[in-house]
């Protein structure tokens, strides 16, 4: 094996995507699929094939990967027109189980040119004209792909939805994935600790936030979301996306702030909290503290075998017991190369928690004169619930 380039931040270990793919291709045998075929545009939501390939699908280019049950994988990405590679079987330094490497300068602005990596996957699949094909990430499969593929390719293949057993497979954590995810919460903490250090009257909610990101580079964050709000006392400053956050902080205001990016590795985590430029009004201090047993009442349930529809609905039926309003978005999620990914604590979700997988969990509410929350990531295993933050859970008052 060629050793890792060192230009490549954080890699995955060789043998770690070994025990991935090892772990697939034996689901895909029993489920008697050939070959796998997935495509994403992005690693906020996108992690399938990094999660198989240790390399991040971005800014909106196409990557696609065909992981074949019984052979080294042949990806497509952005790069010189009908780029052919084929790599040494030991990889290059920075693609390893890859046989071969097709290239397209491809561009979803350009719509002519969305048939081209359809056309290179054509290639790839060559071998699977009559075979067995499992989608990974139907929702992430461009029509006009799948499409051109359906009507040439695979006009005789059985395709399949293989999404569900790879999303199991992906939400239990490996040693080695856990101590990463680890890493992230860690680069978190002190992320939210620099940004508190600078909150100041005059500054932008913009700039605070650009705080946190040169933060998170020097960990080695490649990616990352940045929700942020400031406002005065005794309304919910509830948080908003860039292109919302001109607002200037006064003395005597509060800040909140969610810090919702990958760590070293590219795996996701996130931390969300509130500051005040003074003194919190105990109104915010009780709700916090409602929210914290909010929390800890969810907690207590999260544990191998658990349905999230049930802990949704006691979360729910908690909080109407305590005259608070319900959630009616997203309770709590799993975490990993996905900003969201499976399990989703919520009323529609059928995975089951099992241990070793990485929960955010971020109990949420606004009132006429409040923005109640915490955020925080959870590991599940047999010792229960373990809070993977080390920032303290309050609000922090800056005097």
């Amino acid at each position: 094996m060629v050793p890792m380039s060192e230009r490549v931040v954080a890699p995955v270990s060789t043998a770690e995507l070994e025990r991935r793919w090892t772990a697939v291709r034996k689901e895909m045998a029993h489920r008697k699929i050939d070959v796998l075929l997935m495509q994403n545009n992005n690693d906020f939501q996108g992690g399938a094939v990094k999660y198989f390939t240790d390399l991040p699908a971005t800014n909106g280019y196409p990557f696609t990967v065909v992981f074949p049950r019984d052979d080294l994988m042949t990806t497509i990405g952005q790069g010189p027109l009908n780029g052919d590679q084929t790599l040494p079987p030991g990889g290059d330094g920075v693609r390893r189980g890859i046989k071969r490497a097709l290239s397209t300068p491809s561009f979803v602005t350009a719509g002519y040119s969305v048939v081209y990596d359809a056309e290179l996957a054509a290639k790839a699949l060559e071998p699977y004209a009559k075979a067995r094909v499992g989608i990974v990430g139907m929702g992430y499969i461009p029509y006009a792909f799948l499409d051109y593929l359906k009507r040439g390719a695979l006009a005789g293949a059985d395709i399949v939805d293989a999404t569900g057993f790879v999303d199991e497979i992906r939400a239990v954590k490996s040693a080695e994935e856990i101590a990463a995810m680890f890493k992230s919460c860690n680069m978190q903490d002190a992320m939210m600790k620099a940004v508190f250090n600078a909150a100041a009257p005059g500054m932008t909610d913009l700039e605070l936030v650009g705080v946190a990101k040169a933060v998170g580079a020097q960990w080695g964050s490649e990616q990352g979301w940045y929700m942020a709000a400031s406002g005065p006392l005794r309304t919910p400053a509830v948080m908003a996306p860039p292109h919302q956050q001109n607002r200037k902080l006064r003395a005597g205001e509060q800040f909140t702030i969610l810090l919702e990016n990958s760590g070293p590795g590219g795996f996701y985590t996130e931390l969300g909290r509130t500051c005040v430029l003074g003194k919190a009004t105990q109104e915010m201090k009780d709700e916090f503290a409602f929210v914290l047993e909010a929390r800890r009442f969810t907690l207590a349930m999260m544990k191998d075998g658990a349905e999230p529809k049930i802990i949704w609905d006691e979360f729910n039926a908690f909080m109407r017991r305590n005259k608070r309003p319900e959630e009616k978005r997203l309770y709590a999620h799993s975490q990993g190369y996905d900003m969201v990914e499976r399990p989703l604590i919520r009323f529609d979700e059928t995975m089951r928690i099992r241990n070793n997988m990485v929960l955010a969990v971020h109990p949420t509410y606004v009132t006429e004169r409040t923005y109640s929350w915490a955020c925080d990531n959870f590991l599940i295993d047999a010792v229960g619930a373990t809070r993977m933050h080390e920032f303290p859970e309050k609000i922090t008052e800056l005097e």
